[in-house]
This record gives C-alpha cells, structure tokens and sequence, in this order.
C-alpha cells in the first residue's frame, strides 16, 4: 500500500523539487522487501564501496553521457534541457537546475550504484552517505567555475584527466553544447569521440590564471553584523536573491557564524562576494572580512585601513578603473574619506570614490519643491555639510542640530555671503517641533522623534536606519539607485534593497566608472558637482527606486 501511495504521489510532487523526487524514491526503496531493514544495515562494508564504484564506472557513467547526449537533440533539448544551459555564467546550484525528467536521469545515475551494493548485500549507512556526498561534491565542483585540481597534477598524472573532469572541461560544453556530455569521467567522451579539443589547454590557461577578466568595477563593501554575513550568494543563495531580513532558518546557524567572525579577525583578507555586468564591463563586489561593530574599536583602526588600502593597491595593480568605498569604510574618522590612501599613494591607476556625491543628490531630489525650511541632523558631517551648502542656495532655511559652533560657522563661511543667514545653528530637537521635513543623519531615539509634528517625513542618510515609532509620521529609505534595464547577471540583493537596487554610493562609482571621469572622489564633497552627478545617473539609465 505504501509503495503504491508513493507511486502515486511522485509525479505530483517531484515537478519542481528534485530533492521532493528522492525523498519519495528513496522512501520507496526502504518500502520495498528487496532492501533490508534499516535497522539491520552494517556502519562500514568495504565490499560495497568496490560494487558501488563498479556500477558506477560500467552503468552510471555510460548511462548518463548516453541520456545527455540524446537530451541534446531535437525537441528534447528545446523542451526540456535548454532551461539548464539558460545560465550564461554557472554556480554549483546550477547543477541541480533543470526538469523533472532531467532529474530523474541524474537521480537513477546516483542511485545504481547503491541499489546495485544493497542488491549484493553489501550496503552500508557509510555507503550512503559517503556516496551521495562525493556525488554531489563532484557535481557542485564542475559547476564551480574554480579549478580545484591543479594543470600540474594531470601533467603528472596523464591518466587522471581521464578519470576526473574539471570546472573548465565542463563550462565548455555549455558554451558549445555538442561535447564533454560525461557525468564525471572524459574516458567516455573519449570514447565516444566527444571530447572538446582544447578541455586541457584551457583548463591549463584557467589555473594559471591567463584567463581572467579584470572587472571594470568594484565596490568594496563590508560586513555589517553576524546574522547578516550569511546574506551572501555562496551560503544561501535563495536568502541573498532577496532583500536581508532576519530569518528563523538563520539563527540556528548564529554561533557557526560567530565562529567564522572571529576566524576572520586572526586571519583573512578581502574577497568577492557577487557580480554583474553591465554594457560589457564586469562589476564586482569584495567584502573587507570586517563587521560593522569593528569599526568603532580603535585598537582594530589601523587593520581596518590596511585592509582597505592592500584591496586598493590589489585593484590598482589588476587594473581595476573605479573602486568605490561603502559605508564605514569611508568613515571620516577612519581615513577621512578616502583620502588617507589617495595621499598615500598618488601614482594609482585606480580611480578610489566615496560617491556621497550621489548619495547626497538622491537625498536632495526626495525633498518637494515646495519645501522652504527643514532639520538637519549629522549636520556637520561630510554628508550634512554638503546638503545644507546645497539647500541654503536654493534658499530653504537649514536648522543644523550641531552643538559646535565653531564646526557650524566653518561650514556657514563657505556659503555665499547672500545665502549663509539661510543656515541656523540649534542645539535642540524641540527647536523642529513645527517642521515636517526632517534630513536625518545621526540615529534618533524615539524619545527625539517625538519631537516632530504630525505629519512630519524623514529623509535618512544614517546606518542603521531609524526605528520607525511614529505612526502620524513618514519614513524614507536609505539613498540608494535603481542599476539600468540592460544590467546581466544580477543574482542576489544588495543588504535590504530590492534586486538590482544599490546603495547610492554604489551607484555613485556605477556613474563615476561609466562617464570614465579621472579623478578621485575623497574627502569633502564638491557641492558644485552634486547636480552634475545626478544629471550623469539619469543620463545613464539609472534612476530613483
């Protein structure tokens, strides 16, 4: 009755989960009296691993390039097998992607090796185990895109290019279609006369790193706490594809990332965390393995910068065009915007931005034009000075909440002589009790947002974000961009943003890299580029989200 009920059931449940099928076939086995008792199963047989690896040579492996090869032709491939081959750059999970049918050859390939060892009486809970996970390791390898066995092993070992294939011997036959069809083994494309003729030369040129393409683009972010580290396309992949949000399945996993965390304080150095193209320039994102709280321990400062500066001069020296800093890796009590390391080293080839510029542009376009008076907080910041510079000339009253005078009347001198009894110093938040727009770039308590009238939006330029406690009241997002309609290969989100939205300092060096401008952005903002920056996104095809 089971096996029937499991039977039925199959069809309906494994049309878009391969996992769904084996579960059910795997159940029907235990099912079926041909397979012994689960409880009756030995830890270690050595036997089974011989039939298994047997089987596997002499069915899964002849069987599997014989199923591909025929998936290739005619209206199978058009009908089943073009949606695997859809993926223009391939990811171990794309190794799982395909149909059902697609599904249950990989899944027979798998499982005849095992039901082939049970069949002999010499099945083990080591065998399954063992051979599911070596399976899916091989598998997840081709599709890696990273050669892990070196040019210099097949060079000494010449046999073994025949008994294992690489990321490169796979990766061309989905740019070809019409050779390197073996599961693991090139023996059989041998074989069979379809192996790719340069699957060695280019695996050699990939390893030695001959072919890799040196992005256009980077932007160097940084982690922001331990749950959200695990935002990343190489951990799970369906969490990065949508916007960060605290998950239960994540928080058992919680002191595996706090182990990683502190693993990458004692040793690390930046890496690349996602990728896109766009209109044929690669974009690529290196995180500096450093986590939001870091940043305000001093004893951790100058790592930090080193940090940046080595991924910097490792940019520069690929020949990386733009490199734009995020978040705190721009701090100007760290490296003052960036302009420690331009200083430092004034022959880069690297343009090195903090793109506030557009940062500060997104947030003065959201203010309605019939604003004429609002509240700045982080007033005299690097992002606070440029907006009131701006605001004061447009001749909108700019309360700035500073408790420095002598910072306030720096930043008044710089105005125009015309425009600066536009900027008002105040030391208090009850000062705003009648104004409605609030710029806010140091974090509010609830106790100082109550401070605000009904009614009363807030602009937000701060990191964290606020916590929303007013309902009378209006909260805006992070600065951030829309990338253009024609960008590829776009995966995963940025932190909270929606796919293919970025923070605007992204999208700052985004525009920097796409108008090919030869400065450095560092330091304070130009606040005579602000609108030159913002009519460039725009021009480009980016635009508000």
């Amino acid at each position: 009755f089971r096996l029937t009920f499991y039977l039925l059931l199959l069809p309906w449940l494994c049309r878009d989960n391969m996992v769904i099928m084996q579960t059910l076939l795997g159940a029907m086995a235990i099912s079926s009296p041909v397979f012994p008792a689960v409880s009756d199963l030995r830890v270690w047989e050595p036997r089974g691993w011989a039939v298994a690896l047997l089987l596997h040579v002499a069915v899964s492996e002849p069987g599997f390039r014989w199923a591909h090869r025929a998936l290739h032709r005619g209206p199978l491939f058009s009908r089943y097998h073009s949606k695997h081959h859809a993926s223009p750059v391939t990811q171990p999970l794309t190794s799982a992607y395909g149909t059902p049918l697609e599904s249950l050859v990989l899944t027979l390939a798998m499982a005849a090796p095992l039901a082939g060892a049970f069949l002999a009486g010499a099945g083990s809970v080591s065998l399954v185990y063992g051979h599911i996970l070596v399976f899916d390791y091989l598998r997840c390898m081709g599709y890696s895109n990273v050669e892990v066995i070196s040019h210099r092993t097949f060079r000494a070992f010449p046999l073994l290019r025949y008994l294992m294939y690489t990321p490169t011997y796979l990766s061309l036959h989905h740019q070809e279609k019409d050779s390197n069809f073996c599961l693991f083994m090139p023996l059989f494309d041998l074989l069979g006369g379809t192996v790719h003729p340069r699957s060695w030369e280019l695996q050699k040129e990939v390893d030695q790193g001959k072919n890799d393409r040196v992005p256009d683009f980077v932007f160097l972010a940084h982690v922001v706490d331990v749950v959200s580290s695990m935002h990343v396309p190489f951990a799970f992949r369906a969490c990065s594809s949508q916007p960060w949000a605290t998950r239960l399945v994540l928080l058992p996993l919680w002191p595996i990332a706090f182990c990683l965390m502190v693993l990458q304080v004692l040793c690390s150095k930046t890496f690349t965390v996602s990728f896109y193209c766009l209109r044929g320039a690669l974009h690529q994102t290196w995180t500096i393995p450093r986590y939001s709280f870091q940043y305000f321990i001093p004893p951790m400062k100058d790592g930090i910068n080193r940090q940046i500066e080595l991924a910097i001069l490792r940019a520069d020296k690929m020949g990386v065009k733009v490199l734009s800093l995020a978040a705190l890796n721009k701090n100007e009590a760290l490296n003052g915007g960036g302009t420690l390391f331009v200083d430092k080293h004034p022959d880069l080839r690297v343009r090195v931005v903090h793109g506030n510029t557009l940062t500060a542009a997104v947030i003065l376009n959201e203010i309605p034009g019939s604003v004429k008076e609002v509240f700045l907080t982080g007033a005299t910041s690097k992002l606070g000075r440029a907006i009131a510079l701006y605001l004061c000339r447009k001749r909108i009253r700019v309360l700035m909440l500073t408790l420095s005078s002598e910072r306030f009347l720096k930043i008044q001198r710089e105005a125009p002589a015309e425009f600066q009894q536009y900027l008002v110093q105040v030391t208090k938040y009850h000062a705003a009790k009648t104004v409605k727009t609030w710029l806010v770039g140091k974090w509010l308590s609830p106790r100082e947002q109550r401070w605000a009238p009904a009614g009363t939006h807030f602009h937000q330029f701060v990191v964290p974000p606020v916590i929303e406690f007013r309902r009378d009241c209006t909260y805006g997002k992070l600065a951030a961009m829309r990338l253009p309609k024609d960008v590829q290969g776009l995966g995963s989100c940025e932190y909270t943003m929606e796919r293919g939205v970025v923070h605007a300092c992204h999208a700052g060096g985004v525009v920097h890299c796409l108008e090919g401008w030869e400065h450095h952005e560092v330091g304070a903002i130009d606040v005579d580029r602000i609108d030159v920056v913002w009519k460039a996104a725009l021009r480009h095809g980016l635009s508000p989200p």
